[in-house]
């Protein structure tokens, strides 16, 4: 009798060691799971149509997250990564979209089209002043900021019936970047998707594009700690020249974009 139970209870052993072991080595985000998520009924018009521009099949698997995971979308206007990352992050995860008054204002139809009379699963909206995160400390597995960097590194001007003149000074950039880093739990990434700017241009001129040059991007996230992982090419476009300003007719979607994942280290 008591054979029986030691063997019984050296099962039940093995079968929560084994059922232990499953968790702890979940399957990660792929490609298939994101397709998955953009194939849910009821996602918006706008939302499918950008699928193909974006392809964020190829880049949220990037973010190197598991189902259950806590992701903040930097600065992510109407919410179109937001959601995707909930549908892949499931219940038991979360995603921050993160906005200041200027994106949500950016994104404001975008928003009301997804919140309202829908459900676009478990996001937490947090919109806060400026450059301020709020993000607090090892709080997330993954941040991602998509075409939003450059906009850190712009000089405010304006008009002054004859030409454009500044009217202050860009952003902190480091203060920006160090609270990514500082939010992101050790071995989390940061994947960053930016329009390519020349890098034959002057720095002003490109960030007045709204671009930034793929060189800068990476020495300005390293210089604050993390380091680069990897980069995919999925979103090049090489008849993109780089001269116009994104939001140009002629170019509006179709941008040369480079696509960086950085990692904070884990010691």
């Amino acid at each position: 009798m008591r054979s029986d139970l030691q063997q019984c209870f050296t099962f039940l052993i093995l079968v929560g060691a084994l059922l232990s072991s499953t968790s702890v080595f979940a399957a990660e985000v792929d490609e298939a799971l994101v397709r998955a998520a953009m194939s849910r009924e009821g996602r918006l018009p706008d939302d499918l149509a950008r699928d193909s521009r974006s392809r964020p099949e190829a880049v949220i698997p990037l973010l190197h997250i598991e189902p259950g995971a806590t992701v903040v979308d930097i600065f992510g206007s109407g919410g179109y990564y937001s959601e995707l990352l909930a549908g892949v992050v499931g219940d038991n995860g979360e995603v921050w979209l993160h906005n200041n008054d200027g994106f949500e204002a950016w994104g404001i139809n975008g928003l009301r089209d997804r919140f309202d009379k829908r459900d676009p699963g478990n996001i937490n909206r947090h919109t806060r002043s400026g450059i301020n995160l709020d993000l607090g400390e090892e709080t997330m597995d993954a941040a991602i900021i998509v075409m939003a960097l450059h906009d850190i590194y712009v000089i405010p001007k304006r008009y002054n019936g004859e030409e454009y003149v500044p009217v202050g000074r860009p952003a902190n950039s480091k203060y920006f970047l160090e609270q990514i880093y500082q939010a992101l739990k050790p071995g989390s990434r940061f994947v960053v998707v930016e329009h390519a700017g020349d890098a034959l241009m002057e720095s002003e001129e490109v960030f007045d594009l709204h671009r930034m040059v793929e060189a800068m991007a990476r020495s300005e996230v390293e210089s604050v700690g993390f380091r680069l992982i990897e980069s995919s090419d999925t979103l090049r476009n090489p008849l993109d020249d780089r001269t116009m300003i994104v939001f140009d007719s002629d170019i509006k979607g179709q941008t040369d974009r480079f696509v960086l994942s950085f990692e904070k280290p884990s010691s």
